[in-house]
């Protein structure tokens, strides 16, 4: 059973930092990708950053040059460091998980729909 837990959401201020974690439990394949994403209240889904079982990773315009997208491949964890955090990032972030059959990382921010494995979302909040 492939399970993706997720941890790290909080309330910083504007212009602070945050790393989220996502771990994945039960997942066999070599090739994977897997992504991070945010819906805030009211708003519709957003693809925030992917990476692939190569290492390849994609990002939202949004976010780029701020966020890192990275995996512990030995821990098998997820991670997105938030850096330089703005009130228009406080959402829900999802992490997920499919195959790199089914969804590769160039397309990641732009494909939920592909990713078959959710995390339970964490909350952050950024107050400015």
């Amino acid at each position: 059973q492939v399970q993706l837990a997720e941890s790290g959401g909080n309330s910083v201020q504007a212009g602070g930092s945050l790393r989220l974690s996502c771990e994945v439990s039960g997942w066999t394949d070599q090739s994977y990708c897997m992504g991070w994403f945010r819906q805030a209240p009211g708003k519709e889904r957003e693809g925030v950053a992917g990476i692939d079982s190569n290492g390849r990773t994609s990002y939202a315009d949004s976010v780029k040059g701020r966020f890192i997208i990275s995996k512990d491949n030995t821990k098998n964890i997820l991670y997105l460091q938030m850096n330089s955090l703005k009130p228009d990032d406080a959402a829900m972030y999802f992490c997920a998980l499919e195959g790199l059959r089914a969804v590769g990382v160039g397309v990641a921010v732009n494909a939920a729909n592909a990713f078959g494995y959710w995390g339970q979302g964490n909350h952050v909040t950024v107050s400015s």
